[in-house]
């Protein structure tokens, strides 16, 4: 697969457009087939999609607003990171769920209807980037739909996006059109595979919970009581502070984790209401057993370390061209500077291949022999062969 990453920091969207494809088309030779693009929220996305267009008419273009851009040794929080792929051994088609919000599981179904691979054998891979509007909610819904879907015989990447934690307007990107309550996803059918790896480093710092009551993404009661009570209980065993009116520094050192049987779904935290429920950034399904999780630096660094050692694992004996890699807005915000540690950790495993994406509200993986759905504060990699 020929690919080419592309970044600017121009704040113009027009003049963004164009120094962006032009670095994409003098690292490919030509015009791409396909287009994935991550922009941070203060872009007028419009604006951008409609001059990357008119300057690769044909190509297929899908992305998301983003929380925090990276490729190879750039990073920061208002940049526009893209990269161009093209190959004629690749086919790339583009599905669209319209209204996530209302019916996740129809979405995941009009996706799959678009998806080729389903009919047509000739390619042996077939994996998707699926980006979806993470304030629409009902993501968990959106992967595991698409898996039944899709028969399992697709693996996917990719997240909710992102505008830099506000949790306001979140976007996803298809061709020209700025979509929101909606998903995307541009399918990659490969005769090479294309490797996927997820970690997240967490562990419970906390006995078992029970949700007794949840209602969508408000958690309303641990055990049977307020569950801001139990995130309280668990701040005061521990040594920390919870201020209910600015918990966000406690959230995000002290997520939630859903026991899955073989590991623990990722759930951040985000406010605590007056009625003392606790709005998080994903459902938490009623009955789960949760525990308050914990993390560091070193252990999230180890973490992307062995998302990427998966992903290069699942190439076989094909050397990587690409890693796209995201992570969650609050892993950045939590790690600070040492972030910047877990993109090295991930770039210095890759041999030299480019590595791009975002920070993301959510993230998205499934893939043979690893725990799939959609997360908080995980690290996924999807490497491309070359």
């Amino acid at each position: 697969m020929k690919t080419a990453a592309a970044s600017t920091s121009t704040p113009d969207a027009g003049e963004a457009a164009r120094e962006l494809v032009g670095q994409i088309v003098e690292g490919l030779g030509r015009a791409p087939q396909a287009l994935m693009v991550f922009a941070a929220p203060s872009y007028d996305h419009e604006s951008l999609l409609a001059e990357l267009n008119d300057a690769c008419p044909g190509a297929l273009l899908v992305g998301a607003s983003s929380a925090g851009e990276f490729m190879n040794h750039r990073r920061g929080e208002g940049l526009i990171c893209a990269l161009g792929l093209s190959r004629n051994d690749v086919r790339f088609p583009v599905a669209v769920a319209w209204n996530i919000r209302s019916d996740a599981a129809a979405g995941a179904r009009q996706i799959a209807s678009s998806f080729s691979g389903l009919t047509d054998h000739s390619f042996p891979h077939r994996s998707a980037l699926v980006m979806t509007d993470a304030l629409a909610g009902h993501a968990d819904v959106l992967v595991d739909e698409l898996t039944l879907a899709t028969g399992g015989q697709y693996q996917f990447f990719g997240g909710g996006a992102g505008d830099n934690a506000q949790f306001q307007r979140t976007s996803v990107f298809c061709g020209r059109e700025v979509l929101n309550g909606a998903a995307v996803a541009l399918e990659m059918l490969t005769e090479k595979p294309i490797g996927v790896g997820v970690r997240h480093g967490w562990e419970p710092a906390s006995a078992p919970l029970r949700v007794t009551e949840a209602d969508g993404m408000r958690l309303v009661s641990l055990n049977g009581l307020p569950a801001a009570e139990a995130f309280e209980a668990h701040a005061r065993s521990t040594g920390q502070k919870l201020d209910r009116a600015a918990p966000i520094p406690f959230f995000l050192h002290n997520i939630l984790g859903i026991e899955t049987g073989s590991s623990y779904r990722l759930r951040v935290p985000l406010a605590v209401l007056e009625d003392g429920s606790v709005p998080c950034a994903a459902e938490v399904p009623t009955g789960s057993v949760v525990y308050v999780m914990r993390a560091t630096t070193t252990s999230a660094v180890e973490a992307a370390d062995q998302a990427t050692q998966a992903a290069l694992a699942a190439l076989g004996d094909h050397k990587p061209q690409a890693a796209l890699f995201f992570d969650c807005v609050a892993t950045r915000l939590r790690m600070g500077e040492g972030f910047g540690d877990e993109l090295a950790t991930v770039r210095g495993r890759l041999d030299g291949a480019d590595v791009l994406g975002c920070n993301t509200h959510g993230q998205i993986a499934r893939a043979d022999g690893q725990f799939d759905g959609f997360h908080n504060c995980t690290a996924v990699v999807a490497v491309l062969p070359e």
